[in-house]
This record gives C-alpha cells, structure tokens and sequence, in this order.
C-alpha cells in the first residue's frame, strides 16, 4: 500500500489544476469531483494506518525516495516520503477532517458562482499540507509549507470583491513570509552543519552538534512555526482571515495551516532537545499565546472572531506540551487531533448559525437559537463541552494532560495553564449563552432556519468524534508515538489527579461566571463603550496591528522614505549633474566642428606651432 501513498498528494493537486484549467465546464461537477478526490487521499491514509497497526512497531515507518530532485555540488536533494506513526495521524486528520468541510461546503457555497474555483483551492491547500507533513526532509517540507502560504491566501481573499478580505488574505501571507524566512535560515543552517535536509540525518547529528548551533537552528524553526501557528508575535493575521468564507476557517484553523508548527516543532525534536533554550523559548511563547488568546475570546462579539482567538489559544497549548520536551510531545498530538474534531465541529456550527441568521456574524444579534436550529445547536453544544473540559469529553482528556505536564515541568508555567483552562470556560459559555440562550434578539427580516442535510452530516460526524475521539485515543496515543518521537510511555487513568480535579474546579469556576454575567441579564444589541482597559485590548486583538505598525511598519516607511529621498535629492542629482555638465563640455567641443577646411587647416597649424615651441622649450632648458 505504500506504492500508493504519493496519490494521497497527487490526485488531489492533479484535480485541482484540472478545475482551474477546465473552467467554467467543470463548474457542474468540479466541486463533486474535488470532494471525491480528498476522500480518495483519506482512504489510503487509512489503509496505511491499518497496514501499521497489522505490523511490528519496529517496521511501521516506511520511508522511500521518488526521485532525485536536484544536485548540487556535494548535495544530492531527494523527492521522498515518510508514512510513520506521526505522519499517518496527520494524514489521517487532514483528509477526514478536510473531506467533511468539502461535504459540507457543497451546500455552503451552493450558491457561489465561483465554486468550482473555490473547490480547485480547497484541493491545493489539502495537496499541499499533505506534502508539508508526509515530506522525508525539510526541503521538501518547505515545499508544502509554501503551498499552504500560497493555497490560504487564495482561500482567505476568495471573496476578493470585497477589501476586508483582500486586505486580510494578503496580511496573512507577508506575516507567514516572516516565519518563511526562519524556516529557510533554519535549513540553511541544517545543510551547513550536517550536510542535509533529511530528518533521519539531521536528527542523527542533532545530539553532537554544539549548543549554540542547535540553538540557533531551534529560534530559526520556532520563528517559522510562529508564523503558521498564529503564536506571538506573529499572530496578528489569524483574526483577520475570518473574512474568507467559514469552511476555509475550520479548514486553516482545526486541522491544517495552524497546526503545522506544532507539527515541525514535534517533528524537530531531536534539534529542541539539544538546545534547552530553544525549548524554553518554546515554553514562554506558547504560554504568552495562549493567555493573549483566551483574552481575545473573551470581548469579541464576532461568532468567528471569538473561535479564532480559542484556536490561537489552544495550539498554544499544543506548543507548550511540544515545548516541555519527551514528556509533552504526545500529548501536544494528541490535543493537536482531538481540537481538529471539535474546532472543525464548532466553526462549521458557527457556518450554520451565520447560514440562518442572513450571514449575521454578531452574537448580539442571536439568542434563542436553540430551539429554531436544533442540529445545529447539539453538534455544537458538543465541541463546547469538548473544548471546556468536560469529563470524558475529547478535550477532557487532551489538554488536562497537558496541564498536568506543565505543572510537572514548572509551576509558574502550570498555573498559567490552569488560568487559561478558567478562560476558555468563561469565553466559550459566554458564546454559548449569547447564541443559543435568552431572549431572541433578531435583526428584523432575519428568520432563523437550520441548515441542510448536506451541512448537518458533517456536523453530527464532527460531534461524535469531538465525544468520544479523547477516551479511544488515551490509552495508546503515547504508545503509538513512542517509535517516532523516542518516548516513553507511561500509564494514563481515566480517574482525574489532584491536578485533573483542579482544572474541572477552575473550568466551573468560568462557567458559573459566565452564567452570572451573560445568563442572568438581557444582552445588548450594540455593545456598550467602555473604559475598561482590559476589555479594551481584547476587543483590540491587544492592539497587535498598531504594535506592528510601531515597531516594524511605521520605521520600515520611514527608512523607504529616506532611501527615496537618498536617491532622489543625492544619487539622482549626483548623476543628472554629470550628464548635464558633460553636456555642457560636448556643447563647446561642438563648436569646434565647424565643417569647414580652413578652420581645421588654421587648428593643425596652431597646433604644430605649439607642439615646436614645446619642443625648443625642452631643449633649450
């Protein structure tokens, strides 16, 4: 079944261009045929994973060169693949996960004129992180990292008509080219000190390689993973790409683009464990991002804008669990695909609420909806109970886990986590009473109605796996790892430690505090200014536009600016004072071509005379 791995990237990038090539003839049967082709790349990932599961643990990578790529000098740059226990759980993710959100944005962009075009990009950007996570080395992983950063842009500015989106689709790819660069510097840096790219080989050197090295190479990867994963301080952009439609949103933010720096970090392993201040750097980002990101969920009114600031929230928990080190890594994955569920699940939810609310993205405007749109509410109350904590829900077990982790690594880093679990209580029961609670709060002419079946499907599917996908995964996910990432796994109970009944007491903690303010009193329809500095940022996104615009943009105008008065009043002037002044002097030469004999008769006597003098002048002296 390997043979057969590289279709996974393949037909979905072939059906892609086939879309854009075909055009408007595909446009009855394009969307058909890209959603056929991911779920052509998800049943071979599944029959890889169930080859691995019938193989000895020692046997289940397997790894293959395609063929050669390019050769230089020394380097000799392979195409090739690695399907091992990490990499087939991605797979397995993307393409389950992406081939729900491509059922469910077949009656979504029903009405879209461009939909076929939309498909062809929903394929590429399935093709491309396909390629980043199944990639043998970090070449060809960059590779699909570019085709992410290309594919996301398409995705997030697809409603290009409008600036809002334009704007954002091109935030979105200068701020990830900023991470790109830490990326190229990091393999840069790999091919200097251990002569390739390969994971196998880089992590052989990994270990001798000097501290200071390992490091450097360490920032240079965490720079490129802030960048995909929204994590401070390049997180600006992730808010704004909620302008693309919403199933690109549960596209970029549950089980692909955000998660591709949890996936380099954790694939990186080796480097991080050479270089503890790299992993320390790891720590203290992850843990700023998901406190900013909670904060952010806490004042937006924006159903999606509220998601999207949870989604920055929770991968920084995944790169914190990445970050601690052996005992982190696989609960990081593990957190990593339950969110990919229950993240899908509410954002598709939110697709459905915005569907019978007239596109209305404004949670002031809902209220009530629980009884108008059943399906939706329960497959969302789902992901909610998920997210939060639950217990026995898929995020009970996934990100308790990694509380617990923290507190063993550091207490300080622990409590931090604890505070952030508070948050995501009160911010996602906040959303929950705005929406589906309390008094209906409709604009006029809005007539809530759920969505169809083709939509719903995916939702009850996603609701399911956002319930039980935590209690299958417990008991076998570090083991499963173990050979990948060369941990060791220890026993996990179902019943909670002193940690675990902790983190529920704190979670009901945010609950009971939402109710008291969200629950007990009618809810504006305009929210209320405020003076409330904390309120303030997080309706602000911490103000992370105008801390750019400081510290990066305002002084990179500033510095054109000079440059172009540099070379407008200093190099220009310079060089048109050169070309007027030997216009001037071939102006006077000029007139010394008279056309006529006699004059250059009379200047060659002249000259003559003066070449004598000068020579009776030397001898005479």
């Amino acid at each position: 079944m390997f043979t057969w791995a590289w279709t996974m990237i393949a037909v979905p990038a072939v059906v892609a261009g086939l879309l854009l090539v075909a055009g408007k003839l595909s446009d009855a049967w394009g969307h058909l045929l890209a959603t056929a082709a991911v779920f052509w790349s998800f049943a071979i990932a599944v029959c890889l994973f169930a080859e691995q599961l019938l193989a000895p643990a020692t046997e289940r990578a397997v790894s293959a060169n395609l063929y050669t790529w390019f050769t230089v000098g020394q380097w000799d740059f392979q195409v090739g693949l690695l399907v091992d226990q990490l990499s087939i759980l991605f797979a397995m993710l993307i393409t389950g996960v992406g081939g729900l959100i491509h059922v469910y944005s077949i009656g979504y962009m029903s009405h879209d004129p461009r939909r076929r075009r939309f498909f062809a990009y929903l394929n590429l950007f399935i093709a491309a992180m396909l390629l980043l996570v199944l990639a043998d080395n970090y070449l060809v992983l960059f590779v699909g990292w570019e085709g992410v950063g290309l594919a996301s842009y398409l995705l997030i500015s697809f409603w290009q008509h409008r600036p809002a989106a334009a704007a954002a689709g091109t935030k979105a790819f200068v701020m990830n080219r900023v991470g790109d660069l830490g990326m190229l510097m990091a393999i840069s840096t790999m091919l200097a000190m251990f002569g390739s790219s390969k994971f196998t080989e880089v992590n052989a050197g990994a270990a001798g390689t000097e501290p200071m090295w390992a490091t450097l190479i360490g920032l240079f990867l965490l720079l490129g993973a802030c960048g995909k994963s929204a994590q401070v301080p390049l997180q600006a952009w992730l808010l704004d790409a909620m302008e693309g439609p919403t199933p690109v949103s549960a596209l970029i933010h549950a089980a692909t683009m955000v998660t591709a720096g949890v996936y380099l970090v954790v694939r990186s392993h080796a480097l991080f464990e050479a270089a503890p201040i790299a992993q320390l750097a790891v720590v203290i980002v992850a843990t700023v991002t998901l406190l900013a990101g909670a904060w952010i969920g806490t004042s937006q009114d924006d159903i999606k804008k509220v998601l999207a600031g949870s989604t920055m929230s929770q991968i920084g928990y995944m790169m914190l669990a990445a970050g601690i080190g052996p005992a982190g890594y696989a609960f990081a994955i593990f957190h990593l695909i339950t969110h990919g569920f229950f993240k899908a699940n509410m954002f598709l939810g939110a697709g459905s609420v915005m569907h019978g609310m007239n596109d209305d993205v404004n949670m002031r405007h809902y209220g009530g909806l629980s009884k108008a749109m059943k399906v939706t509410f329960l497959t969302f109350a789902m992901g909610y109970l998920a997210i939060i904590g639950f217990p026995f829900f898929s995020g009970y077990f996934s990100k308790d886990h990694i509380i617990e982790a923290a507190f063993a690594d550091n207490t300080f880093i622990g409590i931090c986590a604890l505070i952030g679990a508070g948050i995501t209580a009160f911010y996602m029961t906040r959303l929950m009473l705005m929406t589906f609670f309390g008094e209906e709060r409709w604009l006029p002419g809005v007539h809530p109605h759920e969505s169809p079946k083709v939509m719903t499907i995916p939702l009850i599917v996603l609701a399911v796996f956002s319930v039980g996908i935590g209690a299958v995964m417990n008991f076998w996910i570090q083991t499963w790892l173990e050979p990948a990432l060369g941990i060791h796994a220890h026993e996990l109970s179902l019943v909670p430690t002193p940690v675990g009944w902790m983190t529920m007491a704190v979670v009901a903690l945010g609950v009971v505090a939402a109710w008291l303010v969200f629950g007990r009193s009618s809810i504006p329809v305009v929210a209320p200014a405020t003076n409330n500095p904390v309120t303030l940022a997080g309706r602000n996104v911490l103000f992370g536009d105008q801390v750019n615009d400081f510290l990066f943009v305002t002084p990179a105008v500033a510095l054109a600016s000079a440059v172009d008065t540099t070379d407008a009043k200093g190099i220009d002037t310079a060089v048109d004072g050169l070309g007027r002044a030997f216009l001037g002097l071939s102006t006077q030469l000029r007139r010394l071509q008279t056309g006529y004999a006699r004059s250059y008769a009379l200047t060659m006597v002249v000259g003559v005379l003066l070449v004598g003098a000068v020579l009776i002048l030397n001898l005479v002296g």
